[in-house]
Formats: structure tokens, sequence, C-alpha cells
């Protein structure tokens, strides 16, 4: 049976932190302020695959109250959110992510982040889409004041 979940993120961009988007380091002057590394585009990802398995979100399963989760890599919860559906004797289908920054520009790096997100969904390249748009200068979004990314998880699960 096909179950569909959807999941959004935000963050802020702040000076002294690296920028961590789909497992990738971004070369750019500020990063996502977090507790893990605020990787926007693995947080919403991971919701769409709790959402999909009619859980509960990120925040429930790796709390920013918890200190084993300071610094971490957020590919450490998409492992984790994908073990969780196996658990369920479910797969993951595809996947599909959008990414929304004013800067730096992301296109350049969206075929390793695929990469690196289709090893850890265990699904084909393929099955994973991630785009990049802007927010045409409106808002927190437009100004650079942070990154937002949406996913929707498509997963077959026996119930």
């Amino acid at each position: 049976m096909i179950h569909v979940g959807i999941g959004y993120d935000v963050h802020r961009l702040v000076s002294g932190r690296r920028l961590v988007l789909g497992g990738v380091e971004i070369p750019h002057d500020k990063g996502l302020e977090g507790h893990s590394d605020a990787d926007v585009l693995i947080h919403a990802l991971c919701d769409a695959l709790f959402g999909a398995m009619g859980e509960g979100d990120i925040g429930q399963f790796f709390p920013n109250t918890d200190p084993r989760w300071k610094g971490a890599s957020s590919l450490v919860f998409l492992h984790e959110a994908v073990r969780m559906l196996h658990l369920h004797s479910g797969r993951v289908v595809n996947v599909d992510c959008t990414l929304i920054a004013q800067e730096p520009r992301l296109a350049p790096h969206i075929r390793v982040m695929k990469h690196k997100l289709s090893e850890a969904l265990e699904v084909h390249p393929g099955r994973v889409g991630i785009k990049a748009t802007t927010n045409e200068g409106l808002g927190f979004l437009g100004r650079g004041e942070g990154i937002a990314a949406m996913a929707v998880a498509c997963v077959d699960l026996p119930r």
C-alpha cells in the first residue's frame, strides 16, 4: 500500500557555522543555526518519511534538548528514519524535495546531494528529486536570512 508524507523545515542563516544541505557542505559565508548540523533538506525529508509511516516528527526522535545530537550530521537522522521504515517492512518508492534559498546558488551541488540522499534512502538516484529556487527577494527567505526546504516521500508499506 502506498503512503505519502510531507515535510518542511526552515533555519536561520548565521555567521560562524558551516552550511550543510543534503549531506553536502556548501561553500558560503554563513551556515544554518541549529542543534545538529541544521540540514533543512534532510530534516524536511525525515519529517516526510515519518509522516508517511504515521509517526511523529523529527523533534520527537531527535530532540534539540538531547546533547547526543549536538553538532550531529543529519544523515544519521535520515539513516534512522529509513531503518524505522524497514522495521515497518516498508521501502522508499521516491522522494521529491525543494530548497528555497536566495543564496548561495545551489544548482551546482544538487547532483552530489542526490547521490548522498539516494545512498541513505537505499534507492536509485533517479528516485530522488531535488530542486532549488529563490523566494524572489520576498520575506525573510528572500532577504537571505534563512533557508527552507519542503519534501514529499512516497513509501510502500504492507499496512
